[in-house]
């Protein structure tokens, strides 16, 4: 059975490992939260996350641990390292917790055999190679594999993935990212989109990019047809229908937010400034994301009074999840609050919860059941 590390074994991290762990290969997983590693260790682990506790509880070959050195054995040959990258004010990625745990390897002995790190937190283009120019030198390799999923239903996203992208170190590293995978992946046609580490960099910021731009611009045709007393639905179900444009992701309703989305297509334009480029998609995308809120606003100005208790249900990002960040319809909701409109907000305890920390009693607030 073979071994493979995984370094950061969070929401995103543990659903990686969950998915190796069940087809057979023995995870070594590290964390740096000995809270949370106890509870992956005892399987109490609660979760938000579908089939994390299910497939936690049913797991025989997951060994986790908070110390860096478990997933430096001379069997593990394969590490992917899966650790936060937040958005830094200018738009760009912090790689701060990569460089800590490869400067912490680093401190340790050079491993007997060459040992390869995958890298698969998202990452600003030329940033890999950068690392593996560093790491070269002490017996290992730096591949970029960043994950195309979504918080609320990663388990499934990982198993059934339009594409599995590997920036590789080699042909022959490449070779085993993609077969690990292909132990895993239920989708017949899933492709393997196989290419240097600064391609995969630029292909990562770009997919998601592209996709915010498409729900930016069927907003706004919306908003336009909407102004102009016509069917938003039926224009874009027709633009849609054109096999050149597609249907995915062109409807209209409130606009693109969550942890990847927003903060990808940002980094996407200060990439471009990186290498003396303009690149205004970007920030025209994130402009019309903007617009089509105000738009929104408006309309409810328009149909309410402040003496009118206007109700938003499901705060989230998307549904089934329980994340509210840049949220377009809480985000609408304050907007409103703070023009003093009286709003309720009805969603599950761990949405309410996390919202009443933050805006306190600018909302009226009421708890429903997940049923």
């Amino acid at each position: 059975m073979a071994k493979i590390g995984v370094v950061g074994i969070g929401r995103l991290g543990l659903c990686f490992a969950l998915n190796l762990e069940r087809v057979g290969f023995d995870i070594y997983g590290v964390d740096s939260n000995a809270e949370y590693i106890q509870s992956i260790k005892s399987k109490t682990l609660e979760s938000n996350e579908p089939h994390v506790e299910s497939f936690l509880e049913q797991s025989e070959y997951l060994n986790v641990s908070t110390e860096l050195a478990f997933v430096l054995d001379p069997e593990i040959h394969l590490i992917f390292i899966c650790v936060p990258t937040p958005s830094k004010a200018d738009g760009t990625f912090d790689h701060s917790y990569i460089d800590k745990v490869c400067d912490e390897i680093l401190a340790f002995d050079r491993p007997k055999k060459e040992t390869h790190l995958i890298i698969n937190s998202t990452v600003m283009p030329g940033y890999c190679d950068k690392l593996h120019e560093k790491m070269s030198a002490h017996g290992y390799s730096i591949s970029y594999n960043p994950e195309f999923i979504a918080q609320g239903s990663i388990i499934e996203d990982q198993q059934f993935p339009d594409q599995v992208l590997i920036g590789e170190a080699n042909e022959e590293i490449g070779n085993e990212i993609e077969a690990i995978y292909r132990c895993f992946v239920q989708k017949e046609d899933a492709r393997f989109s196989r290419m240097s580490r600064t391609e995969s960099e630029i292909t990562k910021l770009a997919v998601n990019c592209f996709l915010t731009t498409k729900i930016a611009f069927a907003n706004s045709i919306g908003d336009l047809t909407v102004q102009h007393g016509g069917n938003q639905d039926k224009v874009l179900d027709a633009i849609g229908s054109d096999s050149r444009i597609g249907s995915n992701f062109l409807r209209y309703g409130f606009g693109y937010g969550g942890p990847c989305l927003p903060r990808d297509n940002r980094a996407m334009g200060e990439a471009a400034k990186e290498v003396n480029l303009e690149l205004p998609i970007s920030i025209a995308t994130d402009r019309s994301n903007v617009l089509h809120r105000n738009f929104q606003r408006e309309a409810f100005e328009q149909n309410y009074s402040k003496d009118d208790q206007i109700t938003f249900t499901g705060l989230t990002y998307k549904p089934n999840s329980d994340i509210i960040e840049e949220s377009q319809r809480l985000e609408l909701a304050v907007d409103l609050a703070k023009e003093g409109y009286g709003v309720l907000l009805r969603d599950r305890a761990e949405v309410i919860d996390q919202i009443q920390a933050i805006h306190q009693d600018l909302f009226m607030y009421e708890v429903v059941s997940d049923d």
